[in-house]
């Protein structure tokens, strides 16, 4: 049955996000290890904000400030972390709206007002992070300044370069929770150890260390493991559904014709000829989704994408005018999909 909201359109199973949630917030738990719920895939959507809360998250996080003031706009409360260092130019906005944000560097540390504060540090990755042999000096001028509160330390892996979460990373920022509270006769009240991609580590025979809460973003929506995007199990992994419109329904060449040069988006795709084939146009685009980031039905397959549409060859469906065609998004889709103001964030029951 078709959607009333229309298409393109993004639906959202809050039951099965509630499943997922609940079920991570549960298997952690038992380690000792809280969960924050990242909402930044989905642009702070509130009705996801409330899922994740009511599931047992102990706060929520996201990277951009915009979505953390959606979220507050919308009523919720709840403890809210700003991951990404707050912008100088919008240290009162963070502050206004997150209770606690990551940082980095002390001047921007200095800048804020009363705030709690992670220090992030740097463990191979290279994408944010205090130094190690660093950290000590920038916790002693953040324990210098009365109006900051030293939350604790965290850190970031596989995000940038693919480095994953293992027993030696997780030990070295143990050891630096362990000597920064020696040293400066502090309990640190949050040692963060990093995100989805840590599941494998911590499902696996690890010693959980100082390490006691991790931000899980894709592993609660997609119900999948980052570092092989392989399915966690018992997890549902289909909690989003991106569905476009048929705008065009023909039989057509499927070897291009003319003068070649560069397309939309630079190189073209290479083309097979199969003779000619069923192509199909959706009202959706690069500026909607990924398009390498979406599994289709069987039968069809993706054949390339522009701006605005994305071209199928439908093979021997019964696909026309005015049908919706449904894809599975990975992580990459979905973020895509949620971001695109022209596509409709619809909440159902898949």
């Amino acid at each position: 049955m078709k959607n009333c909201v229309g298409a393109p359109r993004l639906d959202i199973d809050l039951r099965k996000l509630h499943y997922n949630a609940h079920t991570l917030v549960g298997r952690f738990g038992v380690k000792g290890v809280s969960v924050t719920g990242m909402t930044k895939a989905v642009l702070g959507l509130p009705d996801v904000a409330k899922v994740l809360l009511d599931a047992g998250v102990c706060a929520l996080g996201d990277s951009r400030i915009e979505n953390v003031e959606t979220m507050r706009k919308a009523g919720i409360k709840a403890p809210i972390i700003l991951t990404r260092s707050p912008m100088l130019s919008q240290i009162e906005r963070a502050v206004g709206s997150a209770d606690i944000s990551f940082n980095t560097e002390i001047d921007v540390i200095c800048a804020t007002p009363v705030h709690g504060i992670v220090l992030m540090v740097e463990l191979g990755d290279l994408r944010e992070g205090i130094m190690p042999d660093d950290v000590e000096c920038i916790v002693r001028k953040t324990l210098e300044l009365p109006n900051i509160e030293f939350k604790g330390i965290g850190t970031n892996l596989a995000c940038r370069s693919g480095v994953s979460p293992d027993a030696k990373n997780m030990s070295t920022l143990s050891e630096l929770a362990d000597s920064i509270d020696a040293i400066f006769s502090v309990e640190m009240e949050i040692v963060s150890g990093g995100n989805s991609a840590n599941i494998g580590w911590a499902f696996g025979d690890a010693d959980m260390g100082r390490v006691n809460n991790l931000r899980l973003g894709e592993a609660i929506l997609l119900g999948r493991d980052p570092l092989t995007r392989t399915p966690i199990e018992g997890l549902y992994t289909d909690s989003f559904q991106v569905v476009a419109e048929v705008i065009e329904s023909k039989v057509k060449p499927s070897q291009p014709w003319g003068k070649f040069a560069q397309s939309a988006f630079g190189s073209p795709p290479e083309n097979i000829n199969q003779g000619d084939i069923h192509q199909v146009l959706l009202a959706i685009g690069e500026q909607d989704i990924d398009q390498d980031g979406l599994t289709s039905q069987p039968n069809v397959k993706i054949l390339g994408v522009s701006s605005d549409h994305l071209i199928l060859n439908a093979g021997n469906s019964e696909l026309s005018v005015g049908d919706e065609v449904t894809f599975q998004p990975n992580y990459s889709a979905l973020v895509r999909a949620a971001t695109s103001p022209f596509v409709v964030k619809s909440i159902v029951h898949i």
